[in-house]
């Protein structure tokens, strides 16, 4: 009796974790995957100058983008691809306030229930608020720390350009983050190596050559000016007087050269092992002349003072480790047991995109969607985003780099809140567009975006659910409550039909809206339910009572808008599928039942229709690299496991996975880092399903091409 009543027990438990059960299957000893083997046969290799296939070398925090030649030679010819960025966390620069713009001048009143809300907005006139408007928005911006490449000649003293280069052959080991280049002048073969330290803003270079010897083989390191434009490409290098970069110190086997901005000042530590001398071949433009045949470098870049110095093996030897520890814990997923077409390609994006977001956006704050690799919007972060470059880190069994995050969260809040106070609103409200400071940008989209307010909510539930210990719930609460008291306190009460309702003024994710007509966007009225709950939920965990205004406005909170049998994108567009304009940008409306469970306002038969609707109708072309992934998460949910891998492979061009593994969207924008990020999300979803589900790998179809064996995901809400 006793042993029946215990094996009835264990069956029931492992019956409410199936998707725990199949991981736990998938962990043993006979059936655990080979991680080396899957990571290493997507290596990537480079044998021509492709713009567009720059690789990249960093610990999360810290980034170095290299070229076919493992260095960034070729800085101009490579800036309309992928550029050549050397990007950090801590790298920026604020130009000084000459004109003494005040943030008030990009403040605008709208109204909102009768009453007036001001907003950081895009104000065109008079001409000192726009440009008030401008420098805000600018500064502080990103900095490219420097361009460390080589300088070659020819025989005749000419320049190398890259038409000049052949046989190249460039590998990048994902295992041990290792890069190997080697390539040919005028018959003189070069070889190099390039890693990043995992634990500092360092590169290791060793280069083999007997272009040394001749002289024709050089490293420089120059210093492009900021641009604090829209977009950098650490190409401007034209420097404005007042910048000053000068060798501070040098003996046999090291030079210090510091770096002075408008606010920034850094410095770069260059050590090297063997002969060499440095030189200042120009202002802002210095040149490491090794001898013999072989140098082995490391440039440091740090805002105060390097301590120590980097040795180049030893770098290589710490990425190996640090690499070969992400890669053999957290998540995996082998395709290699399936015969379907797409599957090989499936899982090179995964895991490509899993070293792209360890390389690029595992730092200590939210990462902009360019990543360390060149600049777009100023080199800021946006926080809607953060869901897509944060969520995955949990679902792949690595809720530490989402955790190292939410420290920026707790810098920020008290901007966040003096936000919410100077709009009349309780509690914090989020930022969209911010800096490293949590200051806002003004925008006339971004500052009347909601749908990034209950991301916290969701990463600290995520976290919990990680580690459900109190400790988890004393670090946390305070910023889960206060961006519930927001939440609660943003919608307006209609007495009329004793509801409450989200806007006007608000601009949904599809950002395809009139923001002062619009109101109650789907989405969105389903995020306000489901992090309401989940922050009540909150409160009872440590024993306190859930405020009387957050339990009315969830029980009073608009219903999702409805037309025909389709959920509409807001209750403001009745023509959600008729007019062409809202057929284009984000398909928000997935997010209701993909980026969320099933919460109390849905109705699943009714998102079905709105999924088959929406999926004939929608204007594909005109979308972003995220909806893929959002579109492949909601049709998992509904029980589509054949729409969900159509979603992830739709020919269209925001959905470009590069030879690099970027996600590809328009010349603008080269790559976009959410789209990476959303292609874990979902696969994970696939896999290791969610709350409730119970078939093993709910997003894959059952037609047999699919074999898809996973160790060390986590099942979404």
């Amino acid at each position: 009796m006793k042993n029946t009543f215990w094996i009835t027990t264990i069956v029931f438990a492992l019956s409410l974790y199936g998707c725990k059960q199949e991981q736990y299957k998938d962990e043993t000893a006979d059936n655990a995957i080979n991680r080396k083997a899957v990571v290493t046969r997507h290596n990537v290799h480079i044998s021509e100058v492709d713009t567009l296939a720059s690789l990249t070398v960093g610990n999360g925090a810290f980034a170095f983008t290299t070229d076919v030649t493992g260095l960034q030679s070729f800085p101009e010819y490579y800036q309309r691809g992928i550029p050549l960025g050397t990007l950090s966390e801590w790298g920026w620069n604020a130009k000084p306030n000459d004109q003494g713009y005040s943030f008030e001048e990009t403040l605008k009143d709208y109204d909102q229930n009768g009453r007036k809300v001001s907003y950081a907005t895009q104000v065109k006139s008079p001409q000192h608020a726009k440009e008030a408007v401008e420098f805000f928005r600018s500064n502080p911006h990103r900095v490219h720390l420097g361009n460390l490449g080589f300088e070659l000649t020819k025989k005749d003293g000419t320049p190398v350009k890259p038409e000049d280069l052949s046989d190249m052959d460039q590998t990048l080991d994902l295992w041990t983050g290792l890069l190997t280049s080697s390539f040919v002048v005028e018959g003189i073969p070069v070889q190099v190596k390039t890693a990043s330290a995992p634990d500092s803003d360092a590169i290791a270079v060793q280069v083999n050559s007997a272009l040394i010897a001749s002289g024709q083989l050089k490293i420089h390191l120059r210093f492009a000016a900021p641009t604090a434009a829209w977009t950098d490409y650490g190409t401007q290098w034209e420097n404005p007087k007042h910048y000053k970069s000068s060798i501070a110190a040098q003996d046999d086997t090291s030079a210090l050269i510091e770096r002075q901005l408008d606010s920034l000042n850094y410095k770069v530590a260059l050590n090297w092992e063997g002969t060499a001398t440095v030189s200042e071949k120009k202002a802002h433009y210095f040149l490491v002349e090794p001898t013999g045949d072989q140098i082995a470098l490391t440039c440091t870049f740090a805002d105060s003072e390097p301590k120590g110095k980097n040795a180049t093996e030893t770098i290589f030897k710490n990425s190996a480790t640090a690499w070969e520890s992400y890669w053999s814990n957290g998540g995996i997923v082998d395709f290699s047991g399936s015969t379907n077409p797409r599957a090989n390609e499936l899982e090179r994006r995964v895991v490509l995109s899993q070293y792209l977001t360890k390389a690029q956006t595992a730092g200590k704050m939210p990462p902009q969607e360019t990543g360390l690799t060149y600049n777009s919007w100023y080199g800021k972060p946006h926080l809607e985003m953060h869901w897509w470059h944060g969520v995955h880190y949990a679902l792949w069994g690595r809720p530490q780099y989402l955790k190292n995050t939410l420290n920026w969260y707790e810098s920020a809040f008290d901007n966040a809140k003096a936000l919410a106070e100077r709009q009349g609103f309780k509690g914090a409200r989020w930022q969209k567009m911010t800096d490293p400071y949590g200051d806002e940008g003004p925008s006339s989209v971004g500052a009347f975006l909601v749908w990034q307010q209950p991301h916290f909510i969701t990463f600290a539930e995520l976290l919990y659910r990680a580690d459900s210990s109190k400790a988890t719930l004393n670090k946390y609460k305070e910023r889960v409550f206060a961006t519930a008291d927001f939440m609660a306190s943003f919608p307006d009460y209609d007495k009329e039909n004793d509801r409450y309702v989200l806007g006007p003024p608000v601009i949904p994710a599809q950002e395809r809206f009139e923001k002062t007509e619009t109101f109650n966007p789907t989405y969105e009225l389903a995020y306000w339910n489901w992090a309401l709950k989940t922050a009540s939920r909150w409160k009872e965990r440590v024993g306190e009572s859930v405020p009387e205004q957050w339990t009315e406005v969830l029980e009073k909170l608009s219903d999702l808008p409805v037309q025909e049998d389709y959920y509409l994108a807001t209750e403001s567009a009745t023509d959600s599928y008729t007019n062409p304009e809202f057929l284009t940008d984000h398909p928000s409306v997935f997010g209701a039942y993909g980026m969320l469970p099933e919460t109390s306002l849905l109705n699943k038969a009714t998102m079905r229709n709105t999924f088959d609707k929406v999926w004939e109708v929608w204007t594909w072309e005109d979308t972003w690299g995220w909806d893929f992934p959002m579109t492949a998460m909601t049709a998992a949910r509904l029980g589509m496991p054949e729409k969900a891998v159509d979603a992830l492979f739709m020919d269209v061009q925001t959905n470009t996975y590069l030879k690099n593994g970027h996600n590809y969207q328009e010349e603008r924008l080269t790559l976009y880092m959410p789209g990476n990020g959303g292609l874990l999300t979902a696969v994970a979803m696939m896999c290791a399903g969610w709350d409730g589900s119970e078939t093993k790998n709910p997003g894959f179809p059952k037609d047999g091409s699919w074999d898809v064996k996973w160790e060390g995901l986590e099942p979404f809400f």
